[in-house]
């Protein structure tokens, strides 16, 4: 088993994700530049945070237009896990490998807080050791982070079970005052029909270690426990 966290120009979250994977969960995990990312030698592939490319024109436009994309678009095709976090979730949208779009915050600033999260499945390679409905605490920190889709679509992508995490309040509702960029129906995280691509705009690394949290959990750390689960099946 071996992960690649893919860095673009403007990556800053990158070396997070490598030190949960290396230290804490044993891991094989390289760090690749993006120009020679090359999906066969890894068994799945994480885009992190940051700002590629300063965020001009749109937040994740120009890198998903690297070649590192068409890579991961046959990491996609053949059933591999793929995950975006934050940047990379816009990344993961930019490409078309995810359904929707992410907006400005309605509150037109950057955002960094710790937020509450409901999982609504638990059927994709980065939930399946995560019960439908378990409360989990990750911090966000991003400016265009909110998710929105078109009422159609939105349908579609409930009824295929594609939303993965939503914004709550400690009781699990979804609430205006729990959701921290104006996300549509408060989603913070959706997925691929299949269920191997997902993209979530709070920082599962940064949740990763008891020392890291005000709530003394390291709930991020299930969603690298699932991939590996994932890929033992």
């Amino acid at each position: 088993m071996k992960v690649a966290v893919i860095q673009f120009p403007g990556s800053n979250c990158d070396l997070d994700v490598v030190h949960v994977l290396r230290n804490i969960l044993n891991i094989p995990t390289d760090l690749v530049w993006h120009k020679f990312f090359q999906n066969k030698i890894y068994d799945a592939a994480i885009l992190p945070g940051g700002f590629s490319y300063g965020d001009y024109l749109r937040s994740g436009a120009i890198a998903s237009h690297s070649p590192a994309m068409e890579e991961v678009k046959k990491m996609a095709e053949d059933g591999k896990p793929v995950l975006g976090i934050c940047n990379g979730f816009q990344i993961l949208i930019e490409a078309g490998l995810l359904p929707g779009a992410l907006l400005p915050n309605d509150c037109l600033k950057f955002v960094c807080k710790w937020v509450i999260l409901k999982c609504e499945t638990s059927r994709t390679a980065f939930t399946c050791l995560i019960p439908e409905g378990k409360i989990l605490y990750m911090p966000v920190a991003h400016k265009e982070g909110r998710y929105f889709n078109l009422e159609e679509d939105l349908k579609s992508i409930w009824k295929e079970q594609q939303v993965v995490f939503r914004y709550v309040d400690e009781n699990g509702n979804p609430t205006l005052e729990a959701n921290p960029n104006g996300s549509i129906q408060n989603i913070a995280s959706v997925c691929n029909k299949e269920g191997n691509v997902v993209g979530l705009m709070p920082h599962p690394e940064r949740a990763s270690e008891k020392i890291l949290s005000p709530y003394k959990n390291s709930d991020g750390l299930l969603l690298f426990e699932s991939m590996i689960n994932y890929l033992k099946r």
